[in-house]
């Protein structure tokens, strides 16, 4: 074989022998996890031969990647501005410039309320520039800003850089008045954080050695020593904290996948102690509490699946007043408190909906005209305010910004992602499908495709799914997507149980001892596909990432013949070891989301069944990309890695490739251009596995 065309790898096979609950499994691929200092080069060398073989694999496919990127990149507005929000004495809103990898974060002195009109690429007078990332960025191969938190009086900003992608951050603060950085610097801080009343204090998280985020730290500016505020020791439940929209209450919530506390401080008082919210933390209940005057809105699921709404008093927070009763049809999300109306974010019949709750108790839903979108609240930091910027977005629709008057219900397009290039949206069509699984549920699926593209057997499809942690994947506009429907490619959401599309129940039904659900689901969906005429039975891709990756490797193994090609996106393949192991990153907390195989012998035999790396066997498994990250610390590496060289040895005729990002995190690259490169050769892959590489 010649120099450029370098020999698959083959790992080497190491016996560990793993003994749980009377079972013992060799694990010849244990060392790819092993990242001390003497074996760490092994494992590197190893993830770099495999990079230049997937390199090799797919060279054929660089012209096609090039011009993928070019369509992404022609069809963006690279010079643009999001619709700039108020707070008080300003008007912030963020630019990205052409050549730029990075936003640019600046503001303007408020002169009414209406937005100010800018142009993208005109200069503004008076522009501040809070922050620009690309400055920060400079540099380096990697950049994330993971706290931006300006002083309520508009004065400091607290901000948070990592350049390695693992997402802990250096905490820095900086003097608005000046544009100068203060001498502080904390590291290791988490995401978020909190500011008092009077910016002369702000909060932030600490994590433990598992990645947990345990303790709230208090930093006194100017003060070398900062102080501890809270320490979770239960290593199932994890901490952060808020300020209330009205700015009257810090919040910290401390919580696990079924339980969360509340502690509340008056933010005018940040060196006092935290008050205990209700009775504290009551296994299986979860709750969420904001701020409106003389009370607290609480939401809360205890004798209530998909959640209720009420209040109590600020003076007495255990006395509850119910205003929105527990519906089993509709799953209520979230309660967002402004001075005169609270905002609730529900989901009915698999879409979600926002709901305007006013001080005589009357809800109100917000209407939209298409029969399958996704809204949700945009920037509203302005606890006064009669508007209610929300966003907005469809399979078809480009993510858009409204402003919803709440007084006269009307609703004002603020702006619409451009799209160029000639982007019309009557050329695409959504459809709403509902597939019938192994049990008779029905399970919804999102389509969308060019105009012209018919339901007549012969499309080929890319088929995408979730299906954990309650977390729904709503339909949403993608400007990369077009790459593929430009070429008759069927692109569709497989809405499988586990996510929280169709309610609390819906997620119940796939986790734990039911977690099959979420893979039968999407095996059903994507047989209902074939059976309706909207993929060719054999021109579908399964496209999947973190949880969503562990649901890939699961249907290569339970269906390897429905699909042509498997896209596993920083899989969770090797969830059973992952589970087992209390050391590692995140996994005590989410026992409550798979089960304790440690404890539970019927627990660990049902991982066993499923996770992905445990039931490799010999058949032939549809073409597989596996697609990680070094620095990734929710998924690490090493579980893509362990799961390719074994397909590689249990299956040597399948065509199965590994591609680590080295200087990246869980979410990819961090640049806009390196993002869109490394979706450019995605989607190359999945065309050239569906046989659909040129535009139709």
């Amino acid at each position: 074989m010649s120099e450029t065309q370098p020999a698959k790898p083959a790992a080497p096979r190491r016996d560990h022998p793993r003994t749980h609950h009377g079972d013992t499994v060799n694990d010849p691929y244990a060392w790819l996890n092993d990242r001390n200092d003497e074996k760490a080069p092994e494992v590197l060398e190893y993830l770099k031969a495999e990079n230049a073989y997937t390199e090799s694999r797919t060279e054929h496919l660089a012209e096609l990647r090039k011009t993928i990127f070019g369509e992404i990149k022609d069809r963006t507005q690279e010079t643009d501005l999001s619709v700039p929000y108020r707070k008080d004495a300003w008007w912030y809103y963020g630019r990205t410039e052409e050549g730029k990898d990075y936003p640019i974060r600046c503001r303007l002195a408020a002169t009414g309320d209406t937005p100010p009109s800018i142009e993208p690429g005109v200069p503004v007078a008076g522009e501040i520039v809070v922050i620009d990332d690309n400055e920060l960025a400079a540099g380096h191969d990697f950049f994330l800003l993971g706290v931006y938190d300006i002083s309520p009086d508009g004065n400091l900003l607290a901000y948070g850089v990592n350049y390695t992608g693992n997402e802990t951050f250096t905490l820095r603060f900086k003097d608005l008045r000046t544009g100068e950085d203060l001498p502080d610097a904390i590291e290791g801080v988490l995401y978020g954080g909190a500011w008092s009343a009077d910016g002369s204090a702000f909060f932030y998280t600490k994590i433990d050695d598992a990645w947990r985020p345990f303790q709230i730290w208090r930093h006194l500016l100017g003060e070398a020593e900062d102080t501890l505020i809270y320490q979770e020791d239960d290593a199932r439940f994890r901490t952060g904290i808020g300020l209330t929209r009205s700015e009257r209450f810090l919040i910290i919530a401390i919580g696990s996948s079924t339980t969360t506390e509340y502690r509340y401080l008056d933010a005018a008082d940040p060196t006092g102690e935290f008050t205990l919210f209700g009775n504290g933390r009551e296994q299986g209940v979860e709750v969420e509490i904001d701020h409106q005057g003389d009370r607290f809105w609480v939401l809360h699921n205890k004798h209530a699946e998909n959640f209720t709404l009420g209040w109590t008093p600020v003076d007495d927070t255990t006395q509850f007043h119910e205003v929105i009763a527990h519906d089993a049809e509709v799953r209520l999300e979230s309660a967002d408190a402004f001075a005169e109306h609270v905002v609730v974010s529900l989901r009915r019949a698999g879409l979600s909906q926002l709901a305007i709750l006013d001080s005589e108790g009357a809800l109100s839903e917000i209407a939209f005209d298409e029969p399958i979108y996704t809204v949700g609240l945009g920037a509203n930091p302005d606890y006064e305010s009669r508007h209610l910027r929300l966003t907005y977005t469809s399979l078809v629709t480009p993510a858009s910004v409204y402003d919803y008057d709440i007084d006269n219900r009307d609703l004002l397009l603020r702006k619409q992602t451009p799209v160029l290039g000639g982007f019309d949206p009557a050329h695409y069509r959504q459809y709403r499908e509902w597939a019938t699984a192994t049990d008779g549920t029905k399970i919804p699926i999102s389509i969308v495709a060019k105009d012209g593209v018919e339901a007549d057997g012969t499309a080929p499809c890319l088929l995408y799914g979730y299906g954990s942690y309650e977390a729904s994947i709503d339909p949403y506009f993608s400007t990369a997507r077009l790459s593929l429907l430009d070429r008759g490619v069927v692109f569709a959401i497989a809405h499988i149980r586990g996510g929280g599309e169709m309610g609390r129940q819906w997620y119940e039904q796939g986790k734990l001892l039911h977690k099959n659900n979420t893979f039968t689901d999407f095996v059903d969906a994507a047989n209902h596909m074939v059976k309706v005429g909207w993929a060719a039975h054999d021109r579908i891709i399964a496209r999947g990432g973190s949880a969503g990756g562990l649901l890939m490797g699961a249907v290569a193994n339970l269906a390897p013949e429905r699909f042509a090609g498997v896209l596993a996106e920083v899989p969770f393949v090797d969830a059973l070891n992952t589970i087992l192991d209390p050391t590692m990153p995140l996994t005590v907390g989410e026992w409550e989301e798979w089960g304790n195989p440690l404890e539970s012998a019927e627990v660990y035999q049902y991982m066993k069944a499923y996770s992905p790396y445990e039931n490799i066997t010999g058949v032939r498994y549809p073409s597989i990309l596996a697609v990680t990250s070094l620095n990734d610390i929710r998924v690490g590496f090493h579980e893509p890695a362990k799961w390719v060289a074994k397909l590689r040895h249990e299956s040597p005729d399948s065509d199965v490739l590994l591609k680590t990002e080295m200087e990246a995190g869980h979410g990819g690259r961090s640049g806009r251009y390196d993002a869109w490169e490394e979706e450019a050769f995605n989607l190359a892959w999945v065309l050239d596995k569906l046989g659909a590489a040129q535009i139709a």
